[in-house]
């Protein structure tokens, strides 16, 4: 048994509070008092970094036991005290979570007391991240998150809003009465949501998605289309539906499986695709444009097969319905993402589509010999990602983790959006 730990135990849920070093963690001692008042015990571990901004004796008085700080203290060890640690605990939270700490508890490192015991314990793990809104955003943050999440790592937060260091965005702590809530119910108390729909930040929000590429008909048996999979645009539904989306898709021909579980409405030309997202896109909340949609189509496809006959052979073709900018125009437009796939000057035409079509973000990549085996049909895809007033640069990697790093960029920047806080917020 650890020492000092039998007396004060309440009886309810015994839960280990690990802080790291984020101007945050001044709000610990006030999570320790709710959570106490809620019933639980509480046992706390801080990082060297975190006592620079709260001292152990202050933890030790609202908590009620001794603050460990040490993974070889001479005085706990001896029974090997971390070990104990991580088996007395039904609950393991840490707040705040620093993007350092996030790092290095998604590559199973454990080179302290805290992350040690992160990875020696069998209890339910939550974090409630805390950090400078750039950091947050940065795709290795997001990587690493995706990963955890997928461990089955819980998050409380991040809150959007005005930080420390003077910037507003995604990033702030949420508030010490929301984690203790969210730890101490599985099923919200009043006024509070559950820690299901805090680490599901898109929880409720309809996605209409479209993807695949459109074929448009020259005659009954050929047809003008591309190279697009479909592998990109089903990841990404299916990212964003484990994100807690209600996604939608509208698939064009794709050589990809579409995600099972997720509505699918298959569609062949552009004139399809465009009818079925007009239909939709007043229901949903956000709108993804993934599909390769064909800028033109044959004026007068034949009715027959064409037969092979003179040397050349003319074809007249017409404008498509632009789908992404039509939705984007609405008087009451979703937070529209748009993707682009350039061959060349990459950020200068994706940065002119993301103007002119007035959405609020645009992931573009290469396709063609200077992608490299990235883009159309492979399995690896690297992505720009542009929103007036920012930019994420993605690195490439297999297209189902971009995919969960790109769903939780935007998460992030609707969030922004639906705060308020979005400069690229329709007008």
């Amino acid at each position: 048994m650890i020492a000092g730990d039998a007396a004060g135990e309440s009886g309810g849920p015994r839960i280990l509070l690990g802080i790291s070093g984020g101007i945050a963690a001044y709000k610990a001692a006030e999570l320790v008092r709710r959570l106490r008042a809620g019933g639980a015990t509480v046992r706390v571990v801080m990082t060297a970094a975190a006592q620079a901004f709260i001292t152990p004796l202050t933890l030790q008085g609202v908590s009620g036991s001794p603050v460990r700080t040490a993974l070889l203290d001479a005085t706990a060890e001896a029974g090997m005290d971390h070990i104990e640690l991580a088996r007395w605990a039904e609950q393991v939270l840490v707040a705040p979570a620093t993007a350092h700490l996030i790092a290095r508890l998604a590559h199973g490192l454990a080179d302290d007391l805290l992350t040690t015991l992160l990875l020696a314990t069998a209890a339910p793990v939550t974090l409630a991240p805390a950090m400078n809104q750039q950091m947050w955003l940065h795709p290795a943050t997001a990587a690493n998150i995706a990963l955890l999440q997928a461990r089955g790592v819980q998050l409380v937060g991040p809150e959007a809003g005005e930080q420390a260091c003077g910037e507003v965005g995604p990033g702030r702590m949420a508030e010490p009465a929301t984690i203790a809530a969210a730890l101490l119910a599985g099923v919200a108390p009043a006024g509070q949501p559950a820690l299901d729909q805090l680490a599901r930040p898109l929880q409720g929000r309809r996605v209409l998605l479209t993807a695949g590429a459109t074929h448009e008909a020259l005659d009954p048996v050929r047809f003008i289309g591309n190279r697009s999979s479909g592998k990109m645009g089903y990841a990404l539904a299916s990212a964003l539906a484990g994100l807690g989306a209600q996604v939608t898709i509208v698939s064009g021909p794709a050589s990809a499986p579409p995600p099972p579980d997720l509505s699918l409405l298959r569609v062949e030309s552009a004139l399809e695709m465009h009818r079925a997202v007009m239909q939709r896109v007043a229901a949903c909340d956000l709108f993804v444009a993934v599909a390769a949609v064909a800028d033109y189509r044959p004026a007068d496809p034949a009715a027959v097969k064409l037969k092979k006959g003179a040397a050349e052979l003319e074809l007249r073709l017409v404008r498509n319905p632009d789908i992404l900018g039509e939705v984007a125009a609405l008087p009451r437009a979703p937070f529209t993402v748009g993707f682009a796939a350039e061959t060349d000057d990459l950020e200068r035409h994706a940065a002119a589509k993301l103007a002119a079509k007035r959405m609020q973000m645009i992931a573009a990549n290469l396709v063609g010999p200077a992608a490299a085996g990235a883009g159309f049909s492979a399995d690896d895809n690297a992505l720009l990602v542009l929103w007036r007033g920012g930019r994420q640069a993605l690195p490439r990697l297999p297209k189902a983790d971009l995919a969960n790093v790109l769903a939780g960029l935007i998460a992030a920047r609707y969030q922004v959006f639906i705060d308020g806080n979005d400069d690229a917020g329709a007008s």
